[in-house]
């Protein structure tokens, strides 16, 4: 498959930011391992766990190294600025006024465009670099903290937020219960969380996954913003991906499986024909 994927979220992560594939390059995988108890005994640098402030969250050193590419790159990327980012920002309700957590900031490219429709964000990102590159972009108007959203964020008060946006970001953590868990505890009664992640069928069949039902730790190789970076990330079937959203007490709203934009298709034509048949990422907004 080709690395034109090598998207998005950082967030993840927008990271954010995931994608497979660009260009002439083809991504490799990786670490094709069951999340089970015994895989999770890996190396430090390709996991985290909530009970170990000394371990890096999963892909930590690969957005280090990355960030300053990518912040040069994410607002005219296709994968992001034309298909990705359209398709999540469709999902988020009125937020002139609203109070916002934007977890998993990354550079601050959806921060910017809530500050500049009237909301009030506070953003958060495990990369420290991409903490900075927010800073840059978006001055004081934004808090802006370091945090891993796969542990609990005892800084923010309960029922504090109108709206959390998460783009991006999920795949690169293993217990989605902490995140969920954490998102509805900052949401206020009728808040609303909206979130990206890479579409469950997509990463099956390019990790060439043998059990789809499978939590399965993969990797893949980026090079769609300039230097290769191999990135880990976790996969997971749809219904993983939908029972820790409903068990954290949120009601889903609405679903996007995006098609690519217009702009897309004028910026990457190949791909455009490509994604118009088969989604790579998938939106959800739920509400608390």
């Amino acid at each position: 498959m080709d690395d034109a994927l090598n998207e998005p979220r950082h967030d993840a992560g927008d990271p954010a930011n995931d994608g497979r594939a660009n260009d002439e390059d083809h991504a490799t995988t990786d670490a094709r391992a069951p999340a089970t108890a015994d895989a999770r005994a890996g190396s430090e640098e390709d996991r985290a766990t909530a009970d170990d402030p000394r371990v890096a969250p999963l892909a930590f050193e690969a957005y280090e190294a990355l960030a300053d590419a990518y912040a040069s790159r994410i607002d005219t990327k296709p994968h992001n600025a034309y298909y990705e980012r359209p398709a999540t920002l469709s999902l988020l309700p009125p937020v002139r006024g609203a109070r916002v957590l934007d977890a998993g900031c990354g550079p601050g490219v959806y921060s910017e465009w809530l500050i500049a429709r009237g909301a009030e964000v506070v953003a958060v990102d495990a990369s420290p670099r991409m903490v900075e590159l927010a800073r840059d972009r978006l001055g004081p108007a934004v808090d802006l903290r370091v945090a891993d959203l796969g542990r609990p964020l005892p800084f923010l008060a309960d029922r504090s937020f109108d709206l959390v946006l998460c783009p991006l970001v999920l795949e690169y953590i293993e217990d989605w219960r902490v995140p969920f868990g954490e998102f509805h505890r900052l949401l206020r009664p009728g808040g609303h969380l909206v979130f990206s992640v890479t579409h469950p069928f997509f990463d099956s069949v390019y990790f060439e996954s043998d059990d789809y039902f499978r939590v399965e730790h993969v990797a893949s190789v980026w090079t769609g913003f300039g230097p290769r970076i191999r990135m880990p990330s976790i996969r997971r079937s749809l219904e993983e991906t939908l029972t820790p959203l409903l068990d954290a007490g949120f009601v889903l709203e609405r679903v996007v499986e995006p098609r690519p934009t217009e702009e897309f298709a004028r910026a990457d034509p190949r791909h455009y024909e490509e994604l118009s048949r088969r989604p790579c990422f998938l939106c959800v907004r739920a509400r608390r």
